[in-house]
């Protein structure tokens, strides 16, 4: 990790890049990754390495483990891609507008969590709306140790950006999806349109005459007629930000312009000849520095260069983009329990395609052994609540009846709280407890892939879930390995994919 005046000018630089409103751009951050620092790596080292800021990952307290490595050594790589709506700059406050809003504390207003396969065979882009409302958790400002304390309700997730850096931002998708990320990448509204020019332009598709702009002058002024469309510079951030004349206005249609958007220029970046030209090349590598904010991880071009060359071995056939599932809570939405499915099927490494299906892994034992049973203390809790049904009377202290009966004597029912967790699960907070909480799974027939490492717990802990309302056996549900079918995905191979233009801003 920097550190040191240069490491802290680093983070300043990037903490000034934050101010208000919308933006949605993300496409582009991809495409800096995936193609510029693969000529950059030999043009202007140092100077390019001087380009880039950077920032602290993580910003919580809570950590969440490295997932296992594969049979062939291998890991997956989660990058979250950071939208920041900042307006620290004449250029940026003019490209987003609201003069009233200059200087003032940026948001995360887009976000994508990229997953790409230990095996380097697939690649999963998922969104999560700006207006989702989630819990950020305690951040602390690695600047000046300004603490920033946890939310009591919930807020929109965009917020997080304020609460000490992209580190923050971090935190919370880690708290939420329960997914480990090993890198950010952050850019601004000058960052997009100075990349976009250098790529030469990104290939939309429309299927009405467009003009995103109402009687109150709303929109984003993105003017297009029907049909395909090479955009760029500052015609290509009005597509990524456009939400009035897009499908129903909302920021979910919003989701699925950026996706076709990335999906056109991982293809264009490929096929397009003229990006073996040094001069663009140097021109594409120049903006795409000094319009990244990434973590210490990342933080040269080295590190871009490798991370590229792990991303280029992606067929966009294998690219699958999408948002997640999210319902209505008032003009905010909330994840559902299907967004849950997709975020195992992230931790679980498993495709969002259905191809290359991953063979059941084999459970495996803790090399710390378990003590005797009646020596290991555990706490039961009751989640068995749910959106549609309240909690099942009892269930903490049934379940703790059986461990008893089972000789685990010091287990103790919690009945202060009811949680809600779709499934039964077993947290432990630190490796010299797994052992035990895998004796407690097995004991009551839990499978170990229900036993999880988790710092919000004090010891082995066991929450009775939705999946085991009543009785006292437990019956492990038939794993579905599917993408939700609520949530529609978009294959970055898909050449034919166009925006649906709402009437009302047609001309």
């Amino acid at each position: 990790m920097a550190d040191g005046g240069e490491g802290r000018g680093g983070r300043r630089r990037a903490r000034q890049a934050r101010g208000r409103r919308a933006m949605k751009w993300s496409a582009t951050v991809l495409a800096a990754v995936i193609v510029s620092t693969a000529g950059a790596g030999y043009l202007y080292y140092r100077h390019l390495n001087g380009n880039i800021k950077h920032d602290d990952l993580n910003l919580g307290d809570n950590k969440v483990a490295k997932p296992t490595p594969n049979a062939a050594g291998q890991t997956p790589l989660n990058i979250l891609l950071i939208g920041s709506d900042a307006r620290d700059s004449k250029e940026n406050q003019k490209l987003g507008g609201a003069r009233e809003t200059f200087g003032t504390p940026a948001r995360a207003d887009v976000q994508m969590l990229l997953h790409l396969s230990a095996d380097r065979t697939n690649m999963s882009v998922i969104s999560m709306p700006r207006d989702t409302l989630v819990q950020i958790p305690k951040c602390t400002d690695p600047d000046d140790d300004e603490e920033y304390p946890a939310n009591n309700g919930r807020v929109t997730t965009n917020l997080s950006l304020r609460n000490g850096g992209p580190g923050c931002t971090v935190a919370t998708w880690q708290d939420l999806t329960g997914i480990h990320i090993d890198h950010f990448i952050m850019v601004d509204f000058a960052g997009v349109v100075s990349m976009a020019d250098a790529i030469g332009g990104v290939p939309v598709c429309v299927d009405a005459n467009i003009h995103s702009r109402d009687s109150e002058g709303h929109g984003s002024g993105l003017k297009l007629e029907e049909g395909t469309h090479p955009v760029k510079g500052e015609q290509a951030l009005q597509w990524l930000r456009t939400r009035y004349g897009f499908e129903d206005g909302s920021d979910l249609a919003r989701a699925k312009a950026q996706h076709m958007y990335m999906s056109s220029m991982v293809r264009q970046l490929r096929e397009n000849a003229t990006l073996s030209s040094p001069l663009k090349l140097r021109r594409l590598a120049e903006e795409a520095t000094d319009a990244l904010t990434v973590d210490p991880g990342l933080d040269d071009v080295k590190k871009l260069f490798d991370l590229s060359n792990e991303l280029r071995k992606v067929d966009p056939k294998r690219i699958t983009m999408t948002t997640m599932p999210n319902r209505y809570v008032g003009v905010h939405v909330e994840p559902t329990e299907d967004a849950e499915q997709l975020f195992r099927l992230v931790r679980e490494d498993i495709s969002l395609d259905g191809k290359g299906k991953k063979k059941a892994a084999e459970e495996k034992l803790s090399d710390d052994p378990a003590a005797p049973d009646g020596e290991i203390v555990v706490q039961v809790q009751n989640g068995t609540s749910t959106d549609a049904l309240g909690a099942a009377q009892g269930r903490a202290s049934t379940v703790t009846g059986l461990l008893q009966e089972e000789g685990f004597t010091q287990a103790v029912a919690d009945r202060s709280t009811i949680l809600s967790e779709d499934r039964t699960i077993v947290r432990y907070p630190s490796a010299e407890l797994e052992g035990d909480a895998q004796r407690v799974a097995k004991s009551l027939g839990i499978p170990l892939s229900a036993v999880k490492r988790s710092t919000a717990v004090t010891g082995v802990t066991l929450v009775v879930g939705a999946d085991w309302r009543e009785g006292t056996a437990y019956k492990a549900p038939k794993k579905d390995d599917r993408m939700p079918e609520a949530d529609k995905a978009l294959n970055a191979a898909d050449e034919g994919a166009c925006m649906h233009v709402n009437p009302a801003f047609s001309f």
